[in-house]
C-alpha cells in the first residue's frame, strides 16, 4: 500500500526558510508527476511545485518561483521542498501527491495519491 508521509512544516517569521520532506512508502506505478500542493481554509488546494517523472523538469507556481524548490532524492524514496524568503501569505497546509495520470500539474484533481499535510505558518 502506497503512502505519502510529509514532515518538516513549523513556524517561522517572515524571510525565513523551512525544507519539507514526503517520504514515499511503497511503490508507485508509472509515476509521471510528484507535486507539492498548499491550502488555506475556505480555498481550493494550490499547486505549488512539481516534479516531472523522469525527466525531472521542475514547475513552480508564479508566486513561489525564485524562492521554492523542489527536489528528489530516489534512493531515500523522498522529494524535498526547500522554501526560502517566506512570506505570511505562504502560510497554508501543505502536501505532497503523486499522479500517474500527468495531465495540468497544478490541478489537484490530476493525482492519486495525497499525504496528510504539514502545517506551514509564517509570522510577519
Amino acid at each position: 500500500q502506497v503512502q505519502l508521509v510529509e514532515s518538516g512544516g513549523g513556524s517561522v517569521q517572515a524571510g525565513g526558510s523551512l525544507k519539507l520532506s514526503c517520504t514515499i512508502s511503497g511503490y508507485i506505478y508509472s509515476r509521471v508527476l510528484m507535486g507539492w500542493f498548499r491550502q488555506t481554509p475556505g480555498k481550493e488546494r494550490e499547486g505549488v511545485a512539481v516534479i516531472h517523472s523522469p525527466i525531472g523538469k521542475t514547475e513552480y507556481a508564479t508566486s513561489v518561483r525564485g524562492r521554492f524548490t523542489i527536489s528528489e532524492d530516489a534512493s531515500k524514496n523522498t522529494v524535498y521542498l526547500q522554501m526560502n524568503s517566506l512570506k505570511p501569505e505562504d502560510t497554508a497546509m501543505y502536501y505532497c501527491a503523486a499522479s500517474t495520470s500527468g495531465g495540468n500539474w497544478w490541478s489537484a484533481g490530476h493525482y492519486n495519491y495525497w499525504g496528510q499535510g504539514t502545517q506551514v505558518t509564517v509570522s510577519s
